[in-house]
């Protein structure tokens, strides 16, 4: 092995190809690894698939030095790596809500024949705890180098839209390992992290393992509760972005992600959620966790609310009424669609006989593949045009910044709903907005005070 180890990294999706980017920029020789040939070349090429704020300079850089390059040759990777990450998906299982090990296995299979020298094989991906050892047992019978290649976890803590800034500046590392080697080479890996004071866990592989879907698990859980409160400040008649503010004060609480809104979605925090819950059904402890299945049914929960929600603001039915969804991505900053709840609530609404005209800053284009038989629009004012109904779904900066005259000229009737309570309702409503949102009475303290 050199003095520096050269990396390679299993995957090029969003934790793959922003990874592979950011070790290249850190001085690291990076080859990254895809099976999709088509990707490889893009990539290749300086061509990023997603959209990731940052990652397509950081590519570009890394080629042009010439430290970062990627292949669909196993072989390749095998000769080059000193350190290989596996950063592969583990989606949910169609079967069941257990996460689907398949990209794992199939990689760990595709890997092994070609390691004939000592090597790290470190897990990034999100998995069911216990996957780590397995791997290493796996590894040690059919790796040419046998317990050489080593096994360690290093899970990700990646928010997708801010992943260049996560990856360079994370909040913490966790270094699941078994060997006083693993550790070294990983902490020469995050040197210059852990030189800026960044806190390193150093664990077995089993908590590691655990670090991100305990995680998301809490985080998801932070959002069902203060959405859940919303439906009860419905009922209540008071507000409960207010009082997400007050809740929010409490050092013990804190205000992040103690904020309502339309619920999660994404790759990430509904299937680790789900597989959280069945890895312990497996562990004998699925009552420990059970707290997780109304976590869950509250998130979905909130889409069924929001169709009902622009019903009522319709007067009862959507059928042949024109409505607007401001948002397609899951989240702002990105361009997943995967699970997004703003599009889950443009097809129910299609399916009910509206007709829904959808605009995304940046996921357009994958809506439109995954969903065609909406209609998109290229600017929000277009897809406001002669709505009678307009819906914010996905909380882009674009959409807080809208102007309420300008948009008000364009629709059919003055309706909004906001999902994801970035709009001023004072201002909207001194507009000539119907402006509704759960959990807003229809006469706010801002508004009184107007």
């Amino acid at each position: 092995m050199t003095d520096r180890p050269r990396l390679t990294v299993l995957g090029t999706g969003y934790l793959g190809a922003t990874h592979a980017a950011c070790m290249a920029s850190e001085g690291f020789e990076v080859l990254g690894l895809d099976t999709d040939a088509a990707k490889v070349a893009r990539l290749n090429s300086g061509d990023v698939p997603i959209f990731e704020p940052g990652l397509e300079g950081l590519v570009r850089e890394g080629l042009a030095a010439g430290r970062l390059a990627f292949t669909t040759s196993y072989e390749r990777v095998a000769d080059f790596g000193d350190i290989h990450f596996l950063c592969v998906g583990t989606p949910q299982r169609r079967d069941g809500n257990g996460a689907d090990l398949s990209q794992v296995d199939a990689c760990i299979a595709a890997l092994a024949p070609g390691l004939s020298r000592p090597c790290l094989v470190v897990g990034k991906s999100t998995v069911p705890v216990g996957t780590a050892a397995a791997l290493a047992a796996r590894l040690s019978r059919i790796a040419p180098v046998g317990e050489g290649a080593e096994v360690c976890w290093n899970p990700e803590f990646l928010r997708e839209g801010h992943g260049v800034a996560d990856t360079l500046k994370p909040d913490r590392i966790v270094i699941g390992a078994t060997s006083e080697r693993a550790e070294a080479l990983l902490r020469q890996v995050y040197a210059r992290q852990v030189e800026a004071g960044i806190p390193v866990f150093v664990t077995d592989l089993a908590t590691a393992e655990l670090a991100k879907v305990a995680a998301n698990a809490f985080l998801a859980t932070k959002i069902s509760f203060i959405n859940a409160v919303a439906e009860v400040c419905d009922k209540a008649g008071a507000d409960v972005t207010m009082l997400a503010q007050v809740l929010g004060a409490d050092p013990r609480i804190g205000s992040a992600f103690l904020r309502p809104g339309l619920g999660f979605g994404g790759g990430c925090l509904p299937k680790d959620v789900r597989a959280f819950l069945a890895r312990a059904a497996e562990l004998g402890a699925a009552d420990a966790l059970k707290f997780l299945r109304e976590v869950d049914a509250i998130n979905l929960g909130r889409r069924t609310g929001m169709v009902n929600l622009a019903c009522e603001v319709l007067g009862g039915s959507v059928a042949g009424r024109s409505v607007c969804v401001l948002g397609a991505a899951f989240k702002p900053g990105s361009d997943d669609v995967r699970d997004s709840p703003a599009l889950d609530v443009a097809q129910i609404l299609h399916g009910m006989g509206a007709e829904v005209t959808v605009y995304d800053p940046a996921a357009t284009h994958n809506a439109s593949r995954a969903w065609p038989e909406l209609s998109y629009a290229g600017s929000a004012l277009e897809a406001a045009t002669g709505a009678d109904v307009v819906l914010v779904l996905t909380d882009w900066p674009q959409f807080a910044a809208l102007d309420p005259g300008e948009l008000g000229a364009v629709v059919a009737a003055r309706n909004v709903v906001d999902g994801r309570y970035v709009l001023d309702p004072a201002a909207w409503r001194a507009a000539g907005w119907h402006y509704r949102a759960s959990g807003i009475p229809a006469t706010t303290r801002s508004d009184q005070l107007t």
